[in-house]
């Protein structure tokens, strides 16, 4: 369904709306200042960590979009295999503010990055292409997909760093279950010597529900929805769990047939 699958125009209404929701929750995450220094479900990050993440992301983003529009100098780039450790140095860099000056700065960031999703036209939702620090140019429809991530994932980060119930949001979920097919064809650890594999990803609700197959092999990862006829096993998600294990959060899924294999695919992933 095009509305929810991000690299279609007609998903633009959906991802503001979504984006707006989650940023709103994660803000109130940080309302009561003792949860500022609380740990967090993203490795040893502290709420503040979160929120410095986001600033510096974000603020990057303009950079990009400033590069594509107006021909100046784009972020400085940096392999995709080493962002963790870039990403986690840009967000301590921010522990000197205080939590209402990090606050307001991101809410300020949120803001202009809305009403730059806001603002592309249909032919640059697909055509405008940004250059991103760790992946090089990028259809402008990654962005407001990328923000998503960072406000749903993270807000389950915190919610899980400070004890309260939480899961995924469905339509935040259904609309993330695209990009982590393209995170996991970015990421797989393989190298000349790889033994190819291939398996099956049925996805078994929700609005982007659907088979996929997915081959690793020496020269990396593809996807490609349709039958799973024939293969020796297929892994089950709801769209949640596919998002949470996908980007490491946790280790979910139904594997049904070889188990082994499905193993050797789960853990066949760098993060970032």
């Amino acid at each position: 369904m095009s509305a929810w699958n991000f690299m279609s125009y007609e998903s633009k209404a959906n991802l503001l709306e979504a984006v707006r929701r989650e940023s709103a929750g994660m803000f109130a995450l940080a309302e009561e200042s003792e949860t500022w220094m609380a740990p967090t479900g993203a490795g040893d990050w502290q709420v503040r960590d979160v929120f410095g993440h986001l600033i510096d992301t974000t603020e990057t983003y303009f950079v990009g979009f400033d590069a594509a529009r107006k021909g100046t100098s784009p972020p400085d780039s940096a392999p995709l295999r080493d962002m963790a450790t870039h990403v986690d140095r840009g967000a301590r860099q921010f522990r000197t503010l205080e939590r209402k000056e990090a606050l307001d700065r991101l809410a300020t960031a949120l803001d202009r990055m809305l009403g730059i999703t806001e603002n592309l036209s249909e032919q640059e939702w697909s055509g405008l292409l940004v250059p991103h620090k760790y992946m090089g140019p990028l259809p402008a429809f990654f962005y407001p997909v990328f923000q998503l991530v960072d406000y749903a994932v993270h807000s389950w980060d915190i919610r899980q760093g400070i004890g309260r119930p939480h899961a995924l949001e469905a339509q935040s979920a259904d609309l993330l279950v695209p990009l982590c097919f393209v995170l996991w064809s970015a990421t797989p650890l393989t190298g000349p010597e790889a033994r190819p594999i291939e398996l099956g990803i049925r996805i078994t609700s929700g609005a982007n529900a659907g088979d996929t197959r997915v081959a690793i092999g020496p020269s990396g990862a593809a996807t490609t929805p349709g039958p799973l006829d024939g293969l020796s096993c297929i892994i089950e998600f709801d769209p949640g769990s596919f998002v949470l294990t996908a980007y490491g959060r946790t280790n979910a899924g139904t594997a049904r047939g070889d188990r082994d294999l499905a193993h050797q695919f789960l853990g066949g992933f760098f993060r970032i």
